[in-house]
């Protein structure tokens, strides 16, 4: 068994993931450890939309107040988490499905109570405890909710937590699955580019809309992991030993 990959599954893409993305998922799980962290803001505000509980996003982020905290965990350690547990399984991968409570996996606190309620930053991870299903030839399904010393849980960004997961394993790479099969320029993937490269995207509009956010979390990775790719879940992302997307560098080496 090969080098440990982290893979980012969006909220927003949870629903789109096809036959296809399950079944590269196969391939690469026989060469690589497979961690997968996944998100799911849209079926948490369409929860909080049903039960009428106000809702509000400050710098990108919900604002969670003790009951769209009982929401979230309803949701994203709840409804999400093991659907994507189940859809594995059927492909034949064993996965389990954990929050970041389970066995303290996440240690998390408050990043601003007074601004932001009870969303968290990730000050640890179990490493061992991840480890050990990787050892036993499990994919842990992370849901993004983490709890401090006295047990209170946090909503914690599903970016942030992949990045954090990533790092404490020293993952050889981490993925993130969004709809579209990478950066895009002219119609075109763009199969290999720098931080430097993106912020000059940016700038002249190539990258726009919702693929901003996704690039900045994968920049925002690249801290402590030499590479990040972002691939689609709609298409093929691994076949015939290669991965197909964008890798994302700091800077490419020249030699």
């Amino acid at each position: 068994m090969g080098e440990t990959i982290v893979i980012k599954c969006g909220g927003s893409v949870l629903s789109e993931l096809s036959p296809s993305f399950f079944e590269s998922l196969q391939l690469y799980a026989r060469e690589k450890k497979i961690v997968i962290v996944h998100g799911g803001g849209p079926e948490i505000g369409q929860m909080l939309k049903k039960l009428c509980v106000p809702t509000e996003f400050v710098n990108g982020l919900r604002k969670t107040t003790k009951d769209v905290l009982e929401v979230a965990e309803m949701i994203l350690a709840g409804k999400v988490n093991k659907q994507l547990v189940g859809i594995l399984q059927q492909y034949g991968l064993s996965a389990v499905g954990v929050s970041g409570v389970d066995a303290h996996l996440l240690e998390a606190t408050a990043i601003d109570f007074h601004t932001l309620g009870y969303v968290g930053e990730v000050k640890n991870v179990n490493c061992a405890f991840l480890e050990t299903l990787l050892r036993d030839g499990y994919i842990p399904v992370i849901a993004p909710i983490g709890a401090d010393e006295l047990g209170q849980t946090y909503n914690i960004n599903a970016d942030t937590v992949a990045g954090a997961v990533a790092k404490a394993l020293n993952a050889q790479q981490l993925l993130f699955v969004t709809d579209v099969p990478g950066i895009l320029q002219d119609g075109v993937v763009v199969e290999q580019t720098t931080v430097d490269d993106i912020e000059r995207m940016i700038a002249t509009g190539v990258i726009t809309g919702g693929m901003i956010p996704k690039v900045k979390a994968a920049v925002a990775a690249l801290e402590k992991l030499g590479e990040v790719m972002i691939v689609s879940g709609k298409t093929p992302f691994y076949a015939n030993g290669k991965l197909y997307g964008t890798s994302i560098w700091k800077e490419v080496e020249v030699y």
